[in-house]
């Protein structure tokens, strides 16, 4: 605690209405204080001895130790000042919190409050005695930890024996043993606090784990959660630190199933694991290593058992591990590469992709003379590779070898730009494919590409008229064009498909895009308040040089960087749809995104995004609508929509609450629905949330609670990662 000018070491000052001294020994009597650099004695009596340093107080005492940032009060103290040891009568104090504020954790600046019959100090260690311990607003707290003896050592840690958990009046559970660290890192192996829960097809739901602290550079923690329905849950995690900038996080999820109960008795197993892992490392000279690990048994356990929609309508897998160095103007990348994506929940039908490894080196641009605008750049790879899925796999591994260099130059004449490139591309594949099989053949494939953006000047007028977006306005049109050609590309049919870079087809096309913008000026700061973007792509090869299979869905490199939907199903066609994206925000806190694709084939918008945010103080309100019917052979349709609403957040005092929902109109049922209502006091904070998942074999119905302490944590059924707040 800082304080200004304090006495000098080993100097006490002494301040009563009256004192009297008999040898050392030092009689205060009336507003009597002792202090030094370190500690603050106040009573209306105190006997002080300077030899022993043995103080005894008396009436209304007050202790501060100014070093601990320690405040009592009790009605006798009996202190030795050289041993710091002593004992407090009818005990009450205070101490600050060490705020470690992180999302998901209640926090608060009451300091801690204790109080007791008597207390004891020795050494570093405090010994309270049939009292309670609480960071509530005195003199009713809404939590209490109360027992007959709490042993504290502070910054290092608390036990409370044979303590009782009181939320107001009511005693929440009783713990023979409770432990709290008070480190500043806190690290201590122990049981966890258990949770319960209940749920509509996993039944109840009663959980514990333990917290293993290995050493101060390794920990591990494992958890059991008994499903009365359907068996045991096992989730392990384990962190290391084995050097300063070398770290990594392993967790393993697994569920013991008995299967899901159907109607004529018979049950379904639903089980399986999952692993994910995080990795870095910094290897020296240069090199950066870092990695992730994700492996699923099976779709069907991760839409049993994920509590995440997102995470349980997501069909893909996927693991990646890379060592880098960056210099010059060159990346060198060694890629360790795993893709799997499940197809449907059907055992094995899935694609796996593998690139075990793959070495890449890559060049930016770098002009080759300062005489000329001329750049060069590279992008070279070599590694081997192979896929497998149902009646389709590739041996282990094929090689496969690419080598692209390229040329760039810019043009400019007053404020226009023309920017061509010119590039080679020469992939070698060690194996090919002839009518969907494949075949020990090897195949080169040769392009050459061409590319050219203009960049036209921007056409720009203000308005300085007043208005409720702000003090001025500006619109600006931004037209651009480019024009892109491919060709050499004969065997297209015969590439196997490992990734992007084995989508390049034919193809000889013009891409024209026109920009809205309107800016508003307040304040002397510029917003961007509005913007309409319409982009179409004109091809001049209609079946992309022979690329296009009749029938099926074809995606290849021109489509993908256009829309994100596909829309070539086999049929020539000389135009892209419209893509039109649609951006605004007129107001701080509310903004909105429209993406539609109009196809003028079909004469029709077949596929459409829509997205709007709004937040204003503590409320906030989100909306998406997703709507996909490009056809079967496309992609199947979809018809969503997404919603939360709210108001307040995880540190609100009072009431918060939030809601978010999934409906599907196609089949006309909400397919997941959470609710979340949070009351905050000055300390503590009470939640309920209620969560719905009707999707596939999945119809299930919870409930979770959570009880969270300020400063401390949150103990129930309701995970963190779980938390609309």
């Amino acid at each position: 605690m800082h304080r200004r000018n304090p006495p000098p070491p080993n100097e006490w000052i002494v301040r009563a209405v009256r004192q009297t001294v008999d040898g050392p020994l030092r009689h205060l009597r009336g507003r009597a204080e002792l202090e030094n650099a370190q500690m603050l004695l106040r009573a209306d009596e105190i006997d002080f001895n300077d030899d022993t340093g043995d103080a005894e107080a008396r009436g209304r005492v007050f202790f501060q130790n100014f070093e601990r940032n320690e405040r009592i009060w009790a009605d006798r103290i009996v202190y030795n000042t050289h041993s710091e040891t002593g004992k407090f009568y009818n005990v009450r104090g205070s101490a600050r919190p060490r705020i470690d504020a992180r999302p998901g954790l209640l926090t608060s600046t009451e300091p801690y409050y204790f109080q007791g019959e008597w207390a004891e100090r020795l050494g570093e260690k405090y010994v309270l005695h049939n009292g309670f311990l609480t960071n509530c607003k005195m003199p009713r707290p809404w939590w209490r930890l109360k027992g007959p003896k709490f042993d504290i050592i502070p910054e290092d840690r608390a036990i409370a024996y044979h303590s009782v958990f009181i939320v107001r009046k009511f005693p929440l559970f009783y713990t023979p043993f409770f432990y709290k660290s008070l480190e500043r890192v806190p690290r201590r192996s122990g049981i966890l606090t258990p949770n319960i829960g209940n749920s509509s097809t996993r039944g109840k739901m009663l959980g514990i784990g333990y917290f293993w602290a290995i050493n101060r550079s390794y920990d591990a923690t494992y958890q059991v959660q008994d499903f009365t329905a359907r068996g045991f849950a096992h989730h392990i995690d384990v962190r290391g630190k084995p050097k300063a900038r070398t770290d990594f996080d392993a967790i393993f999820f697994g569920v013991q199933d008995k299967g899901l109960q159907l109607s004529n008795g018979d049950r379904i197993k639903q089980g399986g694991f999952s692993i994910y892992a995080t990795a870095k490392a910094d290897l020296g000279d240069g090199f950066q290593a870092r990695g992730v690990l994700n492996y699923l048994s099976s779709l069907t356990f991760r839409q049993a058992f994920t509590e995440s929609f997102n995470e349980a309508v997501f069909a893909e897998v996927h693991s990646v591990g890379f060592i880098n160095k960056n210099w010059s103007y060159y990346t060198f990348n060694v890629v360790l590469d795993r893709l799997e994506n499940f197809q449907d929940a059907t055992p094995g039908n899935s694609v796996l992709i593998r690139r075990l490894p793959e070495f890449r080196l890559s060049s930016r641009d770098r002009q080759i003379t300062d005489k000329f605008p001329v750049w060069f750049s590279l992008d070279t790879s070599g590694g081997l590779l192979d896929r497998s899925q149902p009646l389709f796999q590739t041996r282990q591994f094929t090689p496969r070898l690419d080598f692209r260099p390229t040329i760039t130059t810019a043009i400019r004449w007053k404020q226009i730009s023309l920017i061509p490139s010119f590039s080679i591309q020469e992939t070698h594949y060690g194996e090919s494919q002839k009518n969907g099989q494949i075949i020990s053949q090897n195949i080169t494939r040769s392009a050459r590409e061409f590319h050219v953006d203009l960049i036209l000047p921007s056409l720009a007028r203000t308005f300085n008229q007043k208005t409720w977006l702000g003090d001025k306005l500006k619109h600006v049109i931004e037209p651009r064009a480019s024009y892109h050609y491919v060709g050499g590309i004969d065997n297209f049919d015969r590439i196997i498909r490992f990734d992007e870079l084995d989508l390049l087809s034919n193809t000889s096309e013009a891409e024209i895009s026109l920009t809205n913008r309107l800016y508003a000026k307040r304040n002397d700061q510029v917003f961007e308040v509005l913007s309409w973007q319409l982009t179409q792509a004109r091809y001049f090869d209609p079946t992309f040089g022979g690329a296009l299979q009749p029938g099926q869905r074809n995606v290849i490199a021109s489509t993908i960087g256009l829309t994100p939907y596909t829309f070539l199903d086999g049929v020539p066609r000389g135009t892209s749809p419209v893509v039109s994206i649609i951006r605004a925000s007129p107001r701080p806190g509310f903004g909105v995104e429209w993406r539609a694709d109009y196809d003028p084939l079909r004469g029709e918008v077949v596929d459409s995004g829509l997205n709007a945010d709004f937040h204003f103080s503590r409320y906030f309100i989100s909306a998406g609508h997703n709507q996909v019917h490009t056809g079967q052979v496309l992609s199947p349709s979809a018809n969503q929509f997404r919603g939360s609403l709210g108001f307040g957040n995880d540190n609100r005092r009072g009431w918060n609450a939030a809601f978010v929902t999934i409906y599907d109109y196609r089949q006309g049922r909400m397919q997941y629905a959470i609710t979340q209502v949070t009351y905050n006091t000055d300390c503590c904070g009470f939640s309920v949330q209620y969560r719905r998942f009707s999707f596939g074999t999945r119809n299930e119905n919870q409930f979770r609670l959570a009880f969270a302490v300020a400063n401390i944590g949150s103990f129930g059924t309701m995970k963190k990662q779980e938390r609309l707040f």
